[in-house]
């Protein structure tokens, strides 16, 4: 059992409580995870519920499937005992297929993917445009490094930085807000369908960082709900 919320993170799920503070003028870019976890995650439930996640996965046009998977052992630290990658990507069951050859409660399963967000171009003059943006997976048997499935869950999805989903730190021109928006919702979609189809217990949506930028998290999700 998942207990308290550290600072930064957004209970989505299972609470009525979300960080409280005023909007920050600037913040510095984090990296958004969420955390999920299921009533059960036994060595042989492992992939097949990975599964079920990544089946919710809005797979980008372009770069399509798992690109890339690693196998760790009992802790970050030891050497991985497989690393793939895989061009073009992997349908999610083929690449389940090669892991399952690996299954122990002590192991951590690293998944690579892509989707579609729109992205600021490379100077002021380009406009937003829609490029992949690499997604980590990361499955958590019940016994790697001390039971981490604790507090990162049984499975942990890392969007990467939050400026996708945050835009930058002044104010929005509207056409960005809008492109930002839009973000927020392939992200809010994805969560509720995870939540839908794949009989999770609890999420939890967290930020890098302080209550602050949670807070302005959970007014753009309002927004676009």
């Amino acid at each position: 059992m998942v207990q308290g919320t550290p600072a930064g993170k957004l209970w989505v799920h299972g609470s009525d409580h979300a960080p409280c503070g005023s909007l920050p003028l600037t913040v510095m870019a984090d990296a958004l995870l969420l955390n999920l976890w299921f009533p059960t995650f036994t060595a042989s439930e492992m992939m097949p519920r990975t599964l079920s996640v990544l089946r919710q996965f809005p797979f980008s046009a372009s770069q399509p499937g798992i690109s890339y998977l690693a196998i760790h052992p009992v802790a970050w630290g030891e050497p991985t005992v497989l690393e793939r990658r895989f061009r073009p990507g992997l349908e999610p069951e083929s690449a389940m297929a090669i892991a399952a050859e690996f299954l122990h409660s002590d192991y951590a399963y690293v998944w690579e993917t892509h989707w579609d967000l729109w992205m600021p171009g490379d100077s002021d003059s380009e406009d937003f445009h829609l490029a992949p943006v690499q997604v980590k997976i990361i499955t958590h048997g019940l016994d790697f490094e001390e039971h981490a499935y604790q507090q990162a869950g049984h499975l942990q999805v890392d969007f990467g930085l939050d400026t996708s989903f945050l835009g930058e730190e002044e104010l929005l021109a509207a056409t960005t807000e809008g492109r930002v928006r839009a973000n927020v919702q392939r992200l809010v979609a994805f969560t509720g369908a995870v939540e839908k189809n794949c009989g999770i217990t609890g999420r939890v949506l967290w930020s890098e960082s302080d209550e602050n930028l949670a807070q302005k998290l959970i007014e753009l999700l309002q927004r676009v709900q």
